[in-house]
């Protein structure tokens, strides 16, 4: 075990050696543009971007034209909210979403809000759950879009997609998911949860950073995006501009080994967690976890509450463990998480919070690691504490 011991897992993940065994290639003897369809260089990019496609579609049970291909979550997140709505502006103006979703998803509403499309935030209860019969009733005739993260980056909350996306159907209403968090993690089966639009990330499950995309329906319903990107027509006319094929390539790679090695990984690193709230909780008192602690969570996410510290101090005596508040997006930012908020868990004794997450490479020993610091840091912060 080396340190600093790495447990930010959710923020970013490692290439996979066999990932970046497939991408090399890519980089410098493979190096065509998969849009030149006049000699063989354009046709193996071409062909190894239809081989990532299909493996992407495998990972979340779509056909692989459904797959278009971007830069990231947040880009597909910005391409799913706005391109439906400016693309069915004689339908609706009306997008429904939740209080606890990643900041791209809020802040593309917020830039609807500004075009003068009407959005409604939903509550969540103490757990994180969005309210299924709340969802129902803010349904209106006006209504395009329903935005609902599958596995929250922070709390790990894992929603109900079954069901919401059940009740989207029954309205005509389009259904997108922020998958980020949760694809390669836990099983996700687009057509049995009545999804349309679904967006995914390399750099979440040891793929590389940069290469992400989003799934988007045609089979009935077939989806209808306004692109957001122009020039060229690339990606079916959904988002133009020269493929990235080394991470496009990664991207397909890294969600097959997800996809393969699923539930054995889910399992092992459940246990691991487990272990870690478990040895938490015999060394230290008055530790609240956040988010529920079933099946209902991911598998490698532990988020805690330590009352009577300050979440700074913590997190700057934990030097030697890279852990996290919440969301590396929103870095930088000194404002409570809004997550937190949204659950309740904010308050003027509400303590420090940190967010683990686990991940391939973690072993027992950095599992061990943790507890003993964490331990020994809470214990002394509270002791400064009480001594001021």
């Amino acid at each position: 075990m080396t340190r600093p011991v790495y447990l930010d897992f959710h923020a970013t993940t490692p290439v996979d050696p066999r990932v970046l065994e497939a991408m090399l290639p890519y980089f410098t003897q493979q190096f065509g543009n998969a849009a030149s369809k006049q000699h063989a260089f354009g046709w193996e990019a071409q062909k190894a971007v239809d081989v990532a496609r299909a493996q992407v579609a495998a990972l979340i049970g779509a056909t692989a034209n459904e797959i278009v291909f971007t830069s990231g979550a947040s880009e597909s997140n910005n391409l799913a909210i706005k391109g439906a709505l400016h693309a069915n502006r004689n339908r609706g103006d009306h997008v429904i979403t939740v209080a606890t979703e990643h900041k791209s998803v809020l802040d593309s509403c917020k830039s609807l809000e500004r075009e003068g499309a009407r959005v409604t935030t939903l509550g969540v209860d103490r757990l994180g759950f969005v309210d299924l019969d709340e969802l129902r009733a803010t349904m209106t005739d006006r209504t395009v879009l329903v935005s609902i993260m599958a596995a929250n980056n922070e709390i790990g909350v894992i929603q109900p997609l079954a069901e919401i996306g059940a009740i989207a159907r029954e309205r005509g209403v389009l259904f997108h998911t922020d998958a980020a968090q949760a694809a390669g993690k836990i099983p996700i089966d687009v057509a049995a949860m009545h999804v349309d639009l679904l967006s995914l990330t390399g750099h979440k499950y040891y793929g590389p950073k940069g290469a992400g995309a989003l799934y988007v329906r045609r089979r009935k319903p077939r989806i209808q995006l306004e692109c957001q990107i122009d020039g060229g027509g690339h990606e079916g006319g959904f988002r133009s501009g020269t493929l990235n094929v080394p991470g496009i390539v990664g991207l397909g790679k890294a969600a097959e080994i997800c996809r393969r090695g699923m539930g054995e990984e889910a399992a092992r690193l459940g246990a691991m967690r487990d272990r870690l709230l478990g040895g938490l909780r015999r060394n230290l008192d008055d530790v609240r976890v956040n988010g529920p602690l079933d099946e209902r969570r991911l598998p490698h996410n532990l988020h805690v509450s330590f009352a009577d510290v300050e979440g700074e101090a913590l997190l700057m005596a934990l030097g030697d463990i890279a852990v996290s508040t919440g969301s590396a997006c929103a870095s930088g930012s000194q404002a409570p998480s809004h997550v937190l908020q949204a659950i309740g868990a904010v308050s003027d004794n509400g303590g420090a919070s940190i967010r683990f997450g686990l991940g391939r490479p973690t072993m027992d020993a950095d599992i061990d690691y943790a507890i003993e610091r964490v331990t020994t840091v809470v214990k002394s912060l509270r002791a400064s504490r009480v001594k001021v």
